[in-house]
């Protein structure tokens, strides 16, 4: 049995994970979810690495980032920073042009998205050799915690909008905890016209355009601890819109 595990492991060895945390006034979130992200990949033996792509934070995030490149090497923590915020869409492109995986994770760096289901996710993807796998709020033990009603309310009531509009063949929408095939996330990426909160959506409706195939994994999704939410009116009005596009054009 011993040395099926080590075989297994040694076939896995060949796949390297590259984690894009896009940041933008996380200073005091980043080095909590680095230190998580080293711990769940290091107990699980996987090989990553985690690409910090800050936009122009003004409280000192990416000074943040250097100190942790230094106590984890930098062949671990990569940085590369932009001058300016330029959109979620913009710095998953930067953040793949530098990407030396063969998988990438998507995920928030304001600890709503825990570290620990990602050997969840890359379990679920060797299992199916799913395209990308999505983490859930709506399946199995699945669910948010610290949101206010209006905030689950929105966001219950986007992803009912979508699975009634678009069908997408996935329970989960509007989140950004995600494993990708770094080929198909390059597709998905390339085709991609929306901005902001629907951003997310379309790379699953466009996933499923392309006929390519869905995992899913429930998590708990954590309002964040601290810094504010970037969810307002103006990011309500462009899903709506957003959504209405896609409705009418896929």
């Amino acid at each position: 049995m011993a040395s099926r595990k080590t075989s297994q492991r040694n076939r896995d060895d060949a796949d390297k994970y590259s984690v894009l945390l896009p940041t933008y006034n996380e200073r005091e979130n980043l080095p909590l979810i680095v230190w998580l992200l080293v711990k769940y990949f290091g107990e699980s033996g996987y090989n990553y690495e985690i690409i910090v792509i800050d936009d122009g934070s003004p409280d000192g995030t990416l000074d943040v980032a250097e100190q942790l490149q230094k106590i984890y090497g930098e062949d671990k923590i990569l940085l590369r920073p932009r001058a300016k915020k330029l959109g979620l869409g913009t710095a998953y492109i930067h953040g793949m042009k530098h990407a030396t995986g063969n998988f990438i994770i998507i995920m928030d760096a304001d600890l709503s998205h825990h570290p620990k289901f990602i050997p969840e996710f890359i379990e679920k993807q060797k299992e199916g050799n799913y395209d990308l796998v999505s983490g859930t709020r709506y399946q199995g033990n699945g669910g948010v915690y610290g949101w206010d009603l209006r905030r689950k309310l929105i966001s219950r009531g986007a992803n009912f909008l979508t699975q009634m509009l678009l069908r997408p063949g996935a329970s989960d929408l509007t989140g950004s905890f995600r494993l990708y095939k770094k080929k198909v996330l390059e597709s998905l990426v390339e085709r991609c016209v929306s901005k902001g909160y629907v951003f997310q959506m379309e790379m699953i409706v466009r996933a499923r355009q392309l006929n390519y195939t869905i995992g899913e994994v429930p998590i708990s999704f954590v309002d964040r601890v601290y810094g504010e939410s970037k969810l307002g009116g103006n990011e309500i009005v462009s899903f709506v819109k957003g959504l209405l596009t896609l409705f009418a054009t896929t």
